[in-house]
């Protein structure tokens, strides 16, 4: 009995070697692992990692795998607008007045400033003006009294005969008036006359009741608008436009 039991287990342990070996066919070949081995691709650059190794190097490679899925999930940030262009400084003018102008001008020069949208930055003032109804031909005072009876002698010896010493408390005492006449052209062609005859110093004074007449101040304009108001304010006359005292 115990020699049955003895070649029972030798003729298990020889099959079992023989089954490891491979010699009981194929399927033992593909499941023993130092055959396998031997055909795998590239086998020298196959490393054995030990447990904690291999958890590592996984849990790196779930991490990588992670921020991945974040950068692809994360949306791109929108350009940066464009930096705004700044305005070009604009040179304002404090103010500008023009005039001055008679009643009915004032009316036709007002109406034409509000085609120009400036009627909110436009203003009314009255402003003293000189009603001129005749002038002056004179020379003006130089000595007092003996300076002017000089040049009345000077003057008969030129052949004026036209002429007085102006008296009085006024500016204008002692000067020797040639003429008083309505119209500026009047006026000019005396002038021109005795300056032909050697006469020197001739001044034309225009004379006339003091009054006032409107005006308009504009505030805070431009170049571009102080010429459109010289334009218009060109096609009346005695108008004129300059800055606000």
């Amino acid at each position: 009995m115990l020699k049955f039991v003895f070649w029972a287990l030798v003729a298990v342990n020889a099959a079992l070697f023989a089954f490891r070996q491979g010699y009981l066919g194929p399927a033992g070949a593909e499941e023993h692992e130092p055959a396998r081995l031997k055909n795998q691709l590239a086998g020298e650059r196959l490393v054995l990692l030990t447990e904690g190794e291999a958890t590592a190097a996984a849990t790196s490679t779930d991490a990588s795998d992670n921020v991945a899925e974040e950068e692809a999930r994360e949306p791109e940030a929108p350009a940066a607008p464009p930096a705004p262009v700044p305005a070009p400084t604009v040179q304002l003018i404090a103010c500008v007045q023009a005039g001055p102008f008679s009643t009915a001008d004032a009316r036709r020069f007002e109406s034409r400033i509000n085609r120009l949208d400036l009627a909110a930055r436009a203003s009314r003032v009255d402003t003293p003006f000189q009603e001129v109804t005749s002038r002056l031909v004179y020379l003006p005072p130089n000595g007092g009294r003996e300076g002017a009876q000089r040049r009345a002698a000077e003057l008969k010896e030129r052949g004026v005969a036209n002429f007085f010493i102006m008296q009085g408390d006024s500016p204008l005492r002692y000067a020797i008036s040639l003429g008083v006449f309505k119209t500026d052209g009047a006026a000019q062609k005396l002038a021109a006359d005795l300056g032909r005859q050697g006469v020197r110093g001739v001044r034309i004074l225009p004379r006339g009741p003091q009054t006032t007449r409107t005006a308009f101040q504009f505030r805070r304009i431009d170049a571009g608008a102080r010429t459109r108001i010289a334009g218009i304010a060109d096609d009346f006359s005695g108008a004129a436009v300059r800055n606000c005292d």
